[in-house]
């Protein structure tokens, strides 16, 4: 065992994607099952997404995934990766946050991001526009306003239960929003694992901007990314099959489908444009035995020095995703 990787927190996103053969609302309790699993081998913190209207993906409200993850678990910290700010009225996703907190102290994360819908019909749904990401730092100042009793639009205008809540914001972001989360002084989640080089200059120039606050004194750096580890280098490729051939189909087809078994869809005839997509989703992660993963983790904690790892998997299999939980736990030194 690496004592990089030992002396480094590791921590698990789940993003509710759906699988074939199942329907949305198992995914949902796939995730709630999946955190009491990641709790009992360690991980610091279990996060859940935000995506709408994408057929792949359950998870559209991630403060509600949140609060039932929390009540299935006990110690581990719950968290979003993340609300998607832009969506949001800040008044609101405070009060979301502050019913969290006060029902689960001490174990609820905030963690925000920038995006809006990613298709025109998503963000006319929403009532959003392209326009409103430009707008992040400005809500996010707001939320923060809320949080500490700064933000007045009238004097009886309160975020209840939230005002006076510590609740811990991070900033999932890389380039701009990189910056935005160093000049609120403001922890960073950033990945993913595949552009090392943009990941290691997105680091850099938050540390190098960073501004002290009363949210953190010092900068924190989350690094993100797909892990995936098993007994052979071929059955961890396995486990990256599935996500592989859903982005891959989703960007020829245009919507994502849920996910399905590896060995159907290495039997699948694919054309040379899909064939080409879907072998570049299999690079690039952190995937193999324990002692590959083991080497590149220490490889992107060194470069990056990263204080923590979130790590996602998204398979079909979900023996074989737990097992490759077991194996990173192990690796990393928890339980």
């Amino acid at each position: 065992m690496s004592s990089t990787i030992a002396s480094t927190r590791l921590s698990f996103l789940d993003r509710s994607r759906t699988r074939e053969g199942y329907d949305q609302p198992q995914a949902l309790r796939d995730t709630v099952t999946l955190a009491g699993t990641v709790e009992e081998l360690g991980y610091h913190r279990f996060w859940v997404s935000e995506h709408h209207s994408v057929p792949g993906v359950a998870g559209s409200a991630p403060t509600v995934l949140a609060a039932a993850v929390a009540a299935a678990t006990s110690t581990i910290r719950v968290g979003t990766g993340g609300v998607m700010l832009p969506n949001h009225q800040p008044f609101v996703v405070a009060e979301q946050f502050g019913v969290l907190a006060s029902l689960f102290p001490g174990r609820i994360d905030m963690g925000l991001g920038r995006s809006v819908g990613f298709t025109d019909g998503i963000r006319r749904a929403l009532g959003r526009g392209k326009e409103d990401a430009e707008g992040f730092a400005g809500q996010l100042a707001e939320l923060l306003g809320w949080l500490d009793g700064t933000q007045r639009v009238h004097p009886q205008v309160h975020a209840r239960p939230a005002e006076g809540l510590r609740i811990p914001p991070y900033v999932l972001a890389t380039g701009h929003g990189a910056a935005i989360a160093a000049a609120a002084g403001l922890p960073l989640v950033v990945g993913d694992l595949r552009g090392r080089e943009k990941l290691v200059r997105a680091v850099e120039g938050y540390r190098n901007g960073f501004r002290p606050s009363v949210w953190a004194r010092e900068p924190y750096v989350i690094v993100a990314g797909t892990v995936a580890v098993s007994g052979t280098a071929e059955e961890a490729r396995r486990l990256l099959v599935p996500e592989a051939w859903s982005s891959a189909y989703s960007r020829t087809h245009g919507s994502f489908p849920p996910l399905a078994p590896a060995e159907r869809i290495e039997s699948l005839p694919m054309t040379e444009k899909e064939r080409g997509l879907f072998e570049s989703g299999l690079r690039g992660h952190l995937a193999g035995t324990e002692d590959v993963v083991a080497a590149g983790l220490e490889s992107v904690i060194e470069e990056t020095g990263a204080d923590e790892v979130l790590v996602t998997t998204s398979t079909y299999d979900r023996e074989a995703l737990v097992d490759s939980m077991r194996r990173l736990a192990r690796l990393a030194g928890l339980g």
